[in-house]
């Protein structure tokens, strides 16, 4: 798992969760971010709620992740962050669930399974964000927006170098799904509300609301 880096896609993706968040919170919910690398969005999350009696929890599978993801939120006594393998994590029942970038590296074979408990843990009216990297079912597209996002990523800064290893870091670990595989597990787990929220290159984020 790998931090996820500020840069401005990152934060319009937060910032709507943010602001769709406003509809599904109530006044004492569980709220969970799976995956929540150094504490980002939880802490964004606290603080546009903080009027709420709410438990937030925070889970990552690396443990130097959650002890960036502590010393961010120490001062929100609600803020839990959990080192755990989501696979094998027990959820609460929940009014809203998070995951930016986290799916996709589920192995294949276990990713419905991750699905089921997601949607099975929400409230009835709970919603689930979805955020990923998502593959083109056409080879042409996935090339037009590779190149797309390799230079949006140098424009931001980064070199060509660091693009590439960041990219053969990658292989073998994350394994992104189409738009419609995605639509496909989340119906499966029983979601029948489902709308595409976000949508950049190949990156797309999904509203699923039980």
């Amino acid at each position: 798992k790998h931090i996820k880096q500020s840069i401005p896609m990152y934060d319009s993706m937060h910032d709507l969760a943010l602001k769709i968040s406003d509809f599904f919170l109530t006044e004492k919910p569980n709220v969970y971010d799976l995956g929540c690398s150094t504490g980002t969005f939880i802490n964004l999350l606290q603080k546009r709620h903080k009027k709420k009696n709410h438990n937030i929890y925070g889970i990552d599978e690396i443990k130097k992740m959650c002890l960036e993801a502590k010393k961010k939120n120490k001062k929100f006594k609600n803020i839990k962050i959990i080192n755990a393998k989501l696979e094998k994590f027990k959820f609460k029942t929940s009014s809203m669930i998070s995951s930016f970038f986290t799916m996709q590296f589920i192995r294949p074979s276990r990713r419905q399974l991750m699905f089921n408990k997601i949607f099975n843990s929400l409230d009835w009216g709970g919603c689930f964000f979805l955020f990923e990297k998502v593959r083109y079912p056409d080879a042409r597209f996935q090339d037009i927006m590779n190149q797309v996002y390799f230079d949006y990523k140098l424009d931001q800064g980064f070199s060509a170098g660091e693009i590439i290893n960041k990219s053969r870091s990658l292989k073998g670990i994350m394994e992104p799904f189409s738009t419609n595989g995605n639509i496909q597990l989340l119906k499966r787990a029983g979601f029948k509300d489902i709308v595409t929220i976000f949508k950049f290159t190949s990156f797309e984020g999904i509203l699923a609301i039980k």
